[in-house]
């Protein structure tokens, strides 16, 4: 490089922006091995067992034989139960309600947080403060032990706010720090580097899971070792973003404000949801964008089940299909960038949506015991999960109003979070009503089907100028 070039103001904004850009990307690392490791894989599986532990010894709940089945084993955690606040529910049922109430909870709480973020002088320290929150908050869980179930619960919950208000902080970074034409790429490389992050954890910790015995850790061991790992990485990982990212949204606050920064932080969540209908297109987006969502949320949710219950593998083929996805679903975010590239987001995405229909389609031939079909199958999941989501964010970045970034992400996952319980209820009542999980599969079909006829007609250019932003070459 020239002398000439290193001194020349705008080669070394060039350099610093795209330095920024690359710090953004480490959040998705960061932050994927709390979906990952901690909500997907272990955080069920020690959870349960704790508050199984908790309903076993409890004798005055539920007598001295409640827990045992018909040989005398103690496993039968339909007929255990635990209490809270005079509640009483079956030890084995725990994860589930845990997951609607944290849900709900996110619901009420990062809305309001992403308000507050659009008015802060700086949202670097709010990023850093529900990061390193929840990255404390999942390692220690390693702590919980015994029967301490209640323990687990109220950390997976502050883990869980810590991880949804810190992504959409993270996400309103997307507009400020990328022109209109480079966030599909951004996007895109973000998520497949998170999908790289919570692979590679992943694996790290299910080789210490699945060789226990061997390395003299118990089973619950390997899972506290998994959350305190998962805790540390985050953590660790999280530095990146925080010394590269810059101070865009350090600005004063609009004239004639009175009160907090929180009472502000009501009323100005207040005003956005009552004038979000100025905007009918960005509106229309999300709501199709909920619909497919729903879709793969769900797929990649029941997808386990579907191998275990109809598929009849064994947990090392599941183990093996989790993997396969995270590592082809990077692949597959990077080949989601390249492509938009050239045709723009909203062709790829329909694109994207057709090639959910032949997978799901595929799904329901895979032969039972037949494993090399479900890798391949996993690997047509992997190669679409990242990379639809990922061009759905860029491309609403597009349609937010400028200054509202926070705000409408927050709308963003909550609306997904809301909505999330649509499929998993198609799935259960088409596999009680048939009898067989390869109708309730295919059933799925419909939420990409919907989701592909309802965004072609969604006008994106027309949503992005109206938002008051500059619309990319390619849509």
């Amino acid at each position: 490089m020239s002398t000439v070039e290193q001194s020349t103001p705008g080669a070394g904004e060039e350099r610093a922006r795209r330095r920024e850009q690359r710090g953004w990307c480490w959040y998705d690392f960061a932050n994927s091995v709390f979906p990952t490791s901690v909500t997907t894989v272990f955080g069920s599986l020690y959870l349960t067992s704790v508050a199984a532990t908790a309903a076993k010894t409890d004798t005055a709940l539920n007598g001295p034989n409640a827990c045992l089945d018909a040989e005398g084993k103690s496993d039968r955690l339909t007929n255990c139960d635990i209490s809270l606040l005079g509640l009483h529910f079956p030890a084995g049922s725990l994860w589930g309600y845990l997951l609607s109430v944290a849900t709900v909870i996110q619901v009420l709480v990062v809305p309001l947080m992403g308000a507050i973020a659009d008015r802060s002088t700086n949202k670097k320290p709010l990023l850093a403060g529900f990061a390193f929150g929840g990255s404390v908050a999942t390692a220690a869980m390693a702590l919980v032990g015994g029967g301490d179930w209640g323990l687990g619960v109220a950390l997976f919950i502050l883990g869980n706010i810590g991880y949804g208000t810190s992504v959409v902080i993270y996400y309103s970074y997307l507009p400020e720090i990328a022109t209109a034409d480079e966030r599909d790429r951004l996007s895109s490389a973000g998520w497949a580097f998170g999908y790289l992050g919570g692979g590679l954890m992943l694996a790290l910790q299910l080789v210490v899971y699945l060789f226990r015995d061997s390395l003299g850790v118990s089973e619950g061991g390997a899972a506290q070792i998994a959350f305190l790992t998962s805790g540390i990485w985050w953590a660790l990982f999280t530095l990146v973003p925080l010394k590269r990212l810059r101070g865009h949204h350090e600005r004063p606050q609009p004239t004639g404000t009175q009160g907090s920064v929180v009472t502000a932080g009501f009323r100005e969540l207040r005003d956005t949801l009552r004038h979000a209908r100025s905007f009918p297109l960005t509106l229309a987006f999300l709501g199709t964008y909920l619909i497919y969502t729903d879709g793969i949320a769900t797929v990649a949710n029941v997808s386990a089940q579907y191998g275990s219950e109809e598929l009849e593998f064994e947990n090392d083929v599941l183990i093996t299909t989790i993997l396969i996805v995270q590592f082809v679903a990077a692949l597959g975010g990077l080949l989601h960038g390249l492509v938009a590239r050239k045709v723009g987001a909203k062709r790829t995405i329909q694109g994207s949506l057709v090639v959910w229909v032949l997978v799901i389609g595929a799904a329901y031939f895979v032969q039972a015991g037949q494993a090399t079909q479900f890798y391949l199958l996993a690997g047509g999941i992997g190669l679409v999960l990242g990379g639809t989501n990922a061009l759905s964010r860029s491309l609403y970045s597009q349609m937010v109003p400028p200054g509202k970034e926070a705000q409408y992400f927050s709308v963003y996952e909550m609306g997904e979070r809301a909505t999330s319980w649509l499929g998993p209820l198609v799935f259960a009542v088409m596999a009680s009503t048939t009898g067989s999980y390869r109708y309730a599969i295919i059933s799925l079909v419909i939420f990409f089907f919907v989701g592909l006829v309802l965004i072609s007609l969604v006008p994106v250019r027309r949503a992005i100028t109206e938002a008051g932003n500059e619309a990319p070459r390619l849509l």
